[in-house]
């Protein structure tokens, strides 16, 4: 698929899929900002700027904030000197109204890289019920996928591994199931676009990476 600069990709998956992963690895590799839109509202509200009050205020009074409200604390971030090149979005766009509000916000000119890391159900439920977390520096490993060399202590600092609450089996599920009525129609709205590459996350991760950096032109 062609590809101009700037380098605009948007990650979808469902959780567990190695979005995370690949959005750290993809943007050491091509030198390009890796955005969570969360991470961004978050810092606003901490900051106490004008677009966190109106954040604060609205989740203050038990609402979500607006997709309008979410594209213009993105678009306040784009507009920043590291995005020139490119960035990377992980995460959003979370349904398809968001969708399409950033398709009018970016320029005409502008067609994001849309990938979509494809992973089964059962092997998700696999993966995140024997995640195993550092509770000294959040490294991640999995009992069965990468097992501790020391059982209960983590590879790289010795600290203690745990289980997350929301990595158990039935959190999961619940969590896929959100997934699967507020995102997956993302994908499906982009591939009716024509603008939607699928990658097969079952892989390795250097091999999932691989296959994204190949689409990238």
């Amino acid at each position: 698929m062609a590809q101009t600069l700037p380098n605009i990709i948007i990650l979808l998956g469902p959780p567990g899929s190695g979005k995370g992963t690949q959005a750290k690895l993809l943007s050491q590799k091509l030198g390009i900002p890796h955005i969570s839109v969360g991470d961004l509202l978050r810092d606003h509200v901490a900051r106490g700027t004008e677009l966190g009050k109106q954040i604060k205020s609205t989740l203050d009074a038990g609402k979500l904030a607006s997709d309008e409200m979410i594209v213009d604390t993105l678009f306040d971030r784009l507009a920043q000197p590291d995005c020139k090149a490119g960035y990377l979005l992980d995460g959003f766009p979370r349904r398809v109204s968001q969708a399409e509000i950033l398709k009018k916000r970016l320029k005409a000119s502008v067609h994001p890289l849309v990938v979509n890391i494809y992973v089964p159900d059962e092997l998700i439920i696999k993966r995140a019920s024997g995640r195993l977390t550092c509770k000294n520096c959040g490294h991640i490993q999995n009992s069965s996928l990468q097992p501790p060399k020391v059982p209960g202590k983590c590879d790289v600092c010795g600290g203690e591994l745990y289980t997350r609450t929301d990595d158990q089996p039935e959190v999961v599920k619940t969590r896929l199931k959100v997934y699967y009525e507020q995102t997956a129609p993302v994908a499906e709205y982009y591939r009716a676009k024509g603008l939607l590459n699928q990658v097969d996350g079952t892989q390795p991760p250097e091999v999932v990476l691989n296959s994204i950096l190949a689409l990238v032109k």
